[in-house]
């Protein structure tokens, strides 16, 4: 593979082509500023808008959210896994019906595995515009978003309306439901009552990780931070681990499925049969399956990656373990 070729599966943090209507409630205040990305995989996007970078079946999808301070994405739910990791700012996440059930803040470089069938939404609570970014389980991202009633009914009083067909119709640009096309049903008080309500102590003993934790754990090997025996036990479909500059290789290896690299903190230098290429922070690289390659940072300073590959699992809820 040439560098040429190669550089067609990387989507550079400043090439990134945000959608500001990707959801339900892109016009509702506070959640009106919102970005989404779609980087590898169509992802949830409720919008013809949306721009998808790489369309290569990975087996997960990654995304990501930008957002301004004091900007919130409302509360929804995912039949499969949503795992997010802090690239910049500072990230309040809320869970529950009315998202008051629990919360966590998460820093630069934690990561959440929001557990699947709970409503949550998040919120940057930084001073300046943050980025947090995404993998959802399952090259289908589970079907699509649920939403909590009440963020269907405060979009429509703001002029969009999901259809049943999980698509945007936006009466601000005369967009009407097409002949056939039901709006999308809001969850009856039956169906609401099977969604958990679970406090804090139920959630981030297992569900989330920080970042100097997951520095420790990878001083000397790569650590496993999703996976069956990882720091958060979970079989999503997918494994994310953790490299540093000790525990980086030059050593030449390869997997049976499609891999990503994401750099959460330096410079990280790709090499493979062919070429070489250079990942900085918020940078998402989709190595082929069977390409023998390694990473290693490219120069000094802190350093840390994170990497996602496919596992034989299906994608679906929660591991219980």
């Amino acid at each position: 593979m040439t560098a040429a070729e190669m550089e067609a599966r990387i989507v550079r943090y400043g090439d990134l082509q945000p959608c500001k209507t990707a959801f339900i409630d892109a016009h509702t205040p506070g959640s009106d500023q919102k970005e989404n990305f779609t980087i590898i995989g169509g992802g949830v996007s409720e919008s013809t808008d949306q721009h998808v970078h790489i369309t290569i079946p990975h087996g997960f999808n990654i995304g990501a959210a930008g957002q301004p301070p004091k900007c919130r994405n409302s509360l929804h739910s995912h039949r499969t896994a949503e795992v997010f990791f802090v690239l910049s700012g500072r990230w309040r996440f809320f869970w529950g019906r009315w998202g008051n059930a629990g919360e966590v803040v998460l820093e630069e470089g934690d990561i959440i595995n929001i557990p699947t069938g709970i409503f949550r939404g998040f919120e940057n609570i930084g001073t300046d515009y943050g980025m947090i970014m995404a993998v959802l389980g399952g090259d289908d991202a589970g079907g699509g978003v649920i939403w909590a009633p009440q963020v269907i009914e405060d979009a429509a009083a703001h002029g969009l309306v999901l259809g049943e067909n999980g698509k945007l119709y936006d009466s601000k640009k005369g967009q009407t439901l097409p002949e056939g096309v039901k709006p999308m049903p809001t969850l009856t008080d039956a169906q609401l009552a099977d969604y958990p309500e679970p406090q804090a102590a139920d959630v981030v003993p297992r569900h989330v990780a920080r970042y100097w934790d997951m520095m420790a754990m990878a001083q000397k090997k790569p650590a496993l931070v999703i996976g069956e025996n990882g720091m958060l036990p979970d079989r999503p479909g997918f494994e994310v681990g953790f490299l540093t500059r000790g525990s980086a290789t030059e050593e030449m290896h390869s997997h049976d499925v499609p891999s990503v690299l994401m750099p959460m903190r330096g410079h990280w230098r790709v090499t493979w049969d062919g070429g070489a290429a250079t990942l900085a922070p918020g940078d998402t690289m989709s190595v082929p399956a069977h390409l023998p390659h390694t990473a290693v940072p490219s120069m000094t300073g802190e350093a840390s990656l994170f990497h996602v590959v496919a596992t034989a699992d299906p994608a679906g809820p929660t591991w219980k373990g």
